[in-house]
């Protein structure tokens, strides 16, 4: 049974969703996911040849896992602040990564992969930045009076840095998306009331 391109899009949904509550959080997850993700389909590469299906199961999971815990113990250690901001998804990097091997994404070219990954790495940015100026007015503030960030208007509205408010501007996302590209109606295809 193949999986379907819906299961890997929800897991990658999870991350980009929970992660992007600001722009410190977007930069940080996709950094890990980068460099985890990478060392993960090196060593896959070596060890897929040798491996039968089950045990490249076992393998993929324990790899994975094991990555995605070495690069949030190395946050945890010398980025502290930065992995506050996302430390509670870090771990979700491993279940992706056994989704993506078992949904064909190393087996795409090169160059469908990068297209995948800018796609989905520049969403995760406009995201968080999107998600930090409306939550919190400004972007790049600190809980300290020393650096006030961007302040682009008071306030804010806490809700859209909270994950509820993540599909809220996913959702205008997607509305200002199917608003461009839309193609214009011929005036013999109007809809009437």
């Amino acid at each position: 049974m193949k999986p379907s391109s819906d299961l890997a899009h929800c897991m990658m949904l999870t991350l980009l969703l929970g992660s992007s509550g600001s722009l410190a959080g977007a930069i940080g997850i996709l950094l890990m996911f980068s460099v985890v993700v990478g060392l993960y389909g090196l060593c896959m590469r070596a060890l897929r040849p040798q491996l039968t299906e089950t045990g490249r199961l076992f393998a993929s999971v324990l790899l994975a896992a094991t990555l995605s815990s070495c690069a949030d113990l190395f946050t945890q250690r010398w980025f502290l602040s930065w992995q506050h901001a996302f430390g509670l998804y870090a771990s979700v990097i491993a279940l992706q990564c056994v989704v993506l091997e078992y949904h064909g994404f190393w087996r795409m070219a090169l160059a469908e992969r990068g297209r995948l990954c800018a796609l989905s790495g520049g969403l995760l940015l406009l995201l968080g930045i999107l998600r930090e100026v409306a939550g919190s007015g400004g972007l790049g503030r600190s809980p300290s009076d020393t650096w006030q960030g961007i302040v682009l208007f008071s306030g804010g509205l806490p809700l859209i840095s909270l994950v509820p408010g993540a599909f809220i501007m996913l959702a205008l996302l997607l509305a200002a998306r199917q608003a461009l590209v839309r193609p214009k109606l011929n005036s013999k295809e109007m809809h009437r009331p």
